[in-house]
C-alpha cells in the first residue's frame, strides 16, 4: 500500500469517526495526534482539513450528483471515502482524476459493502466529466 493509500485510508477513518460522533473532524485529528499510537500522515491532516473547510460544498455536490442517494442514506464509510475522493478531485490538482477514482473505488472495496465499489465509481466518474463545468 502507497504512502498516500495509507493517508487517505487514516484521513477516511478520521473523518468517519467524526461523522459518527457528530464531531469536528480536524478536532479529532488534533485528539488522534496527541492519543493515538497510530500516525497521521501530513497528507491525512491535508485532506482532514480539506474536507473540513470545503464540507458544505462537497456534500451540495454529492448530493446533486448522487442520483437517488441522501447523504444521510449512504454508509458512513461511504460519506467518507466520498468527500475524501471529492475534495482530491475538485481541489487536489496534483492528483491525476482517474488516481482519484481508482483509490475510492479500492478502498471502497476494502471498507464498504459490495455495492459501494460501483456507486463510488459512477458517482466520481459524473463528477469528474461535469468538473470542468463546476464553480467550486
Amino acid at each position: 500500500m502507497s504512502a498516500r493509500t495509507k493517508a487517505r485510508k487514516r484521513a477516511i477513518d478520521i473523518l468517519f469517526e467524526a461523522d459518527l460522533r457528530g464531531a469536528d473532524p480536524v478536532a479529532t485529528a488534533a485528539d488522534r495526534l496527541v492519543d493515538d499510537e497510530r500516525p497521521i500522515q501530513p497528507y491525512a491532516l491535508t485532506l482532514i482539513e480539506g474536507v473540513a473547510a470545503r464540507r458544505e460544498r462537497i456534500d451540495e455536490l454529492v448530493s446533486t450528483y448522487a442520483d437517488g442517494w441522501s447523504l444521510d442514506r449512504m454508509p458512513g464509510v461511504d460519506r467518507a471515502i466520498i468527500r475524501t475522493a471529492v475534495y482530491e478531485l475538485l481541489w487536489a490538482d496534483d492528483v491525476p482524476d482517474v488516481v482519484v477514482i481508482d483509490e475510492a473505488v479500492e478502498l471502497a472495496k476494502l471498507l464498504s459493502t459490495d455495492d459501494s465499489p460501483k456507486f463510488v465509481n459512477g458517482l466520481l466518474g459524473r463528477l469528474m466529466q461535469v468538473k470542468p463545468d463546476l464553480a467550486i
